[in-house]
């Protein structure tokens, strides 16, 4: 199939749970070897302050759980993977999200979403596309957000961070192109993961943002997995600097 992957090794950011586990699985399936990274328990990325991850054993095959709002922890995650071997395709899945008015947002939380979010990005990248580049082949893929174009009133900071990781990218893609790297974001709607469990569940809100979506319903993670799959792929070549929507229709 034209998105098969085959023999490359992918590090994904926040993969054990939501989107980020739904991209590590599909590239699995499409032949990659995947390096998953996320943190146990109550502060793993991709919850509200973070959700409980997905036991995926120890040993070789564990995830890694570099703190990525700690700085300096993606350029370590980066390393220690490049220890088991070079790496082909980067996802960066990992983000915080801490919902509330921009006047209430305390400097903490602010500093902590633009580290998750962006800094550590650009740690991994500066550790991971030299090699690449001496290759002649890599995938760059964001998971960012349609809160880039409308942020939310209540995520005012995390839309900025995910505004600026995709011009990060978009600076990037034209720099990296000439070897055989391609740079994009994967910008999803509402999807159906632990860091939207509790606010979909409220019945009043459920049904504003199902009337806000054409096709009717609530995305799921696996409705990313297809154009992930193409991003991280051969067939992806000659797409770059790229943001594709994926969310049933919200942003028309």
């Amino acid at each position: 199939m034209p998105t098969a992957v085959g023999a490359r090794t992918a590090l994904i950011t926040g993969s054990t749970s939501g989107i980020g586990a739904a991209i590590a699985d599909a590239l699995e399936g499409a032949g990659a070897t995947v390096v998953r990274h996320g943190l146990p328990g109550p502060t793993a990325e991709g919850g509200p302050s973070g959700s409980v991850t997905q036991e995926l054993g120890v040993g070789p095959t564990a995830p890694f759980e570099h703190d990525l709002s700690v700085e300096g922890a993606g350029a370590a995650l980066a390393a220690d993977t490049l220890r088991r071997g070079p790496v082909d395709i980067l996802v960066h899945a990992a983000s915080v999200q801490v919902r509330a008015a921009w006047t209430d947002i305390s400097p903490a939380d602010a500093r902590r979403q633009l580290q998750v979010n962006l800094l550590s990005a650009v740690e991994l990248l500066q550790v991971l596309v030299p090699p690449m580049a001496e290759r002649g082949w890599g995938r760059i893929l964001a998971i960012g957000s349609v809160q880039q174009r409308t942020p939310h009133p209540q995520m005012a900071i995390y839309a900025a961070t995910k505004a600026a990781q995709h011009n990060l990218l978009l600076g990037l893609a034209k720099q990296l192109a000439p070897s055989g790297i391609t740079a994009n974001t994967l910008s999803p709607g509402v999807i159906e993961t632990p860091r939207n469990e509790a606010a979909l569940s409220e019945a009043a809100y459920r049904a504003r943002v199902l009337e806000a979506i054409p096709v009717g319903r609530i995305g799921r993670a696996e409705d990313l997995v297809a154009t992930a799959l193409l991003l991280c792929s051969d067939a992806s070549g000659y797409l770059t600097g790229q943001d594709l929507v994926v969310d049933g229709g919200m942003s028309l």
